[in-house]
């Protein structure tokens, strides 16, 4: 059986654009990119914490250093600059493999800059957990 697990999260980021005319997606500083491990073209969910919308979509990379957080395309309509977004990715694993991940937290400051990185191997020490559920 697999499950579904947070891999990655971008907490609080600000936007800072909103292009209608773009084909789709949302564009994200290539080092938000990185310093979460989400990789360009993976499928993210977006919660705006600003108005409640929530939706799913791809990531691209905007210029590093940019702090450039922009909503594109249809989802352009879900956000206003200035909106505070948590921006997440998930992956499905064995009760096996979740024993060994670590899913990895960015904050940021108010101009999209990694503050802290947080990999939190302390909250896996869940494999008991994991092993009562199947119980």
């Amino acid at each position: 059986m697999q499950r579904t697990f947070l891999l990655s999260k971008i907490h609080h980021c600000t936007l800072t654009a909103a292009n209608l005319n773009y084909v789709g997606s949302i564009s994200i500083d290539e080092i938000l990119l990185h310093s979460a491990g989400i990789l360009p073209y993976e499928q993210v969910q977006v919660v705006n914490v600003s108005n409640g919308e929530r939706l799913i979509t791809y990531a691209i990379a905007a210029p590093a250093g940019s702090g450039e957080i922009q909503l594109n395309g249809a989802a352009a309509r879900l956000g206003m600059v200035g909106d505070r977004l948590i921006i997440m990715t998930y992956g499905q694993f064995s009760s096996e493999e979740v024993k060994s991940y670590t899913p990895t937290v960015v904050l940021v400051d108010d101009q999209n800059r990694p503050l802290q990185v947080h990999r939190y191997t302390d909250l896996l020490e869940k494999a008991n957990v994991i092993d009562n559920v199947r119980a």
